[in-house]
């Protein structure tokens, strides 16, 4: 066991994959697998996990690992002739080992960043060179953080365009006991639904059945109230303008070969996301996307988001 002033362990995890596991004072801790680029674990100072990860989840390449924080790119979804989701969640990433320093968070010792670049094999599906950039950090005060950049480095002249998303699946008690604050009202597409559009009538996102919903501009702050464990996860997010409501219900969940029967209830993914408007990027440009997550005691949190926790910096 590693002392608690390592703040950025490198380390071999399940079957051998290498991991980053960043550690802040207090005890809190996050791992990274290099492939996927994807978080795997987030715990606070009482070394509880935050976010799920299924106990059928599989670590090996060319699969991706259900839970915690896949990447979506250069697709969310299934429309195009890509793999689901994009290839970024089902390729190796490399660590950048001289990163510059972490200016989303002045004091934040705990980071490590992440890239990924085309390949040969990549051209042929998605023909366009680029640099993927991504930097997890914790702050001290036990903020999970992921900024993405993503730069077009065609040598052709030629733009890109691609739609993105954090799919964070957070760790809940009780699915039904679990409610969502600040996308009441809203537009959203139903993937239920062959992306048909409706508008949110409820005042807060309770669960009841699978849904499987992309909700449009929305605001930059939502909430997730697990009154069971009387936490509030609050994320935060820049430069993604949807959000992502998933829970596969029991039927889905028990045909899929990664997840647990009946660990729908234990889950729920909100996802900060740009779906609706792809991003399009000329040669040399860069698109950036940031989300933070903070779990706090819901009585903290009591029907609005403390505006104190929800600036973004760097």
């Amino acid at each position: 066991m590693a002392s608690e002033n390592v703040y950025v362990e490198h380390c071999k995890g399940i079957n051998d994959l290498d991991k980053v596991i960043l550690r802040e004072n207090r005890g809190v801790s996050a791992e990274v697998y290099l492939y996927g680029g994807q978080v795997t674990s987030w715990k606070n100072e009482r070394r509880e996990q935050l976010l799920f990860l299924s106990s059928k989840a599989i670590f090996q390449p060319l699969k991706a690992i259900r839970g915690g924080i896949p990447i979506c790119f250069p697709q969310f979804g299934n429309i195009d002739s890509l793999e689901q989701h994009g290839f970024a969640r089902n390729r190796l990433w490399s660590v950048d080992p001289d990163p510059p320093p972490c200016s989303s968070h002045a004091s934040a010792r705990a980071f490590v960043d992440l890239i990924l670049t085309h390949s040969e094999e990549e051209l042929k599906i998605w023909p366009h060179r680029f640099e993927f950039r991504l930097r997890v950090a914790l702050s001290p005060a036990g903020d999970l953080m992921l900024t993405s950049r993503i730069r077009n480095t065609n040598t052709d002249g030629k733009s890109f365009t691609f739609t993105f998303a954090y799919h964070t699946y957070f760790s809940v008690s009780d699915i039904s006991e679990v409610r969502v604050e600040g996308l009441e009202t809203l537009d959203y597409l139903d993937n239920l639904q062959n992306r048909e559009r409706f508008t949110e009538q409820g005042d807060a996102l309770t669960f009841e059945s699978e849904v499987d919903k992309i909700y449009l501009s929305t605001p930059t702050k939502i909430a997730i109230l697990d009154h069971e464990r009387k936490r509030t996860f609050e994320l935060r997010k820049d430069g993604l303008p949807d959000a992502v409501v998933w829970n596969p219900w029991d039927k889905k969940a028990k045909a899929m070969a990664d997840f647990g029967d009946e660990e729908y209830k234990h889950m729920l993914c909100v996802e900060a996301a740009c779906v609706e408007k792809p991003i399009t990027l000329k040669p040399g440009e860069e698109w950036k996307g940031r989300q933070e997550i903070s779990a706090v005691p819901s009585s903290y949190c009591s029907g609005h988001i403390d505006p104190r926790r929800v600036t973004f910096t760097g």
